[in-house]
């Protein structure tokens, strides 16, 4: 099967922004903010769809995760990337819940200290945000750095996570 048929979408609210969610028929393909282009990130345009069973669950999950019920999220997953990318996503899912990991410490995870570039990239591609925790991800001395729905999102999303925010975000509204 090729990869890029078969894709299905739904949207979102968040408190950190509108949220598009894509599936394939094996899992969760991929959590986009509103400023990404399906077409680069998926290499296709995916067809609506509002009664897809895994963008159910996905949705579910997230509005769970946001609504401060959820920690761990359980959901079949089918990111598409090289090797690479995959095992430094799968250290991702590793991070607990309101705990961050530098860069080297997750190049020295998978073998190698002096790869924490060649991770940032990696982390840079992850095409499932939130679900596969990559805004855990900080720089060596703690200051935050590259996030795909941005710098305020990643912030808001670790304070979130630390029980600083409430968890619809500021006075009941959305973040951004």
């Amino acid at each position: 099967m090729n990869p890029t048929t078969e894709l299905r979408r739904t949207t979102m609210p968040s408190p950190v922004g509108e949220l598009t969610l894509v599936a394939s028929p094996i899992g969760l393909r991929a959590v986009l903010w509103e400023d990404d282009d399906h077409r680069v990130v998926l290499g296709a345009e995916p067809v609506d769809a509002t009664d897809d069973p895994i963008l159910e669950l996905a949705r579910r999950q997230l509005s769970e995760y946001f609504a401060g019920e959820r920690i761990e999220f359980d959901l079949p997953l089918d990111p598409v990337g090289t090797t690479f990318q995959r095992a430094t996503w799968d250290v991702l899912r590793t991070i607990p819940y309101g705990v961050t990991m530098s860069y080297g410490e997750q190049a020295r995870r998978l073998g190698d200290p002096n790869k924490a570039r060649a991770v940032g990239a990696a982390n840079g591609k992850n095409p499932l945000s939130v679900v596969v925790p990559c805004h855990r991800v900080v720089g060596a001395n703690g200051s935050l750095t590259g996030f795909a729905g941005g710098l305020a999102a990643k912030a808001w999303l670790l304070e979130f996570e630390r029980g600083l925010r409430a968890p619809t975000g500021p006075a009941g509204g959305e973040h951004r």
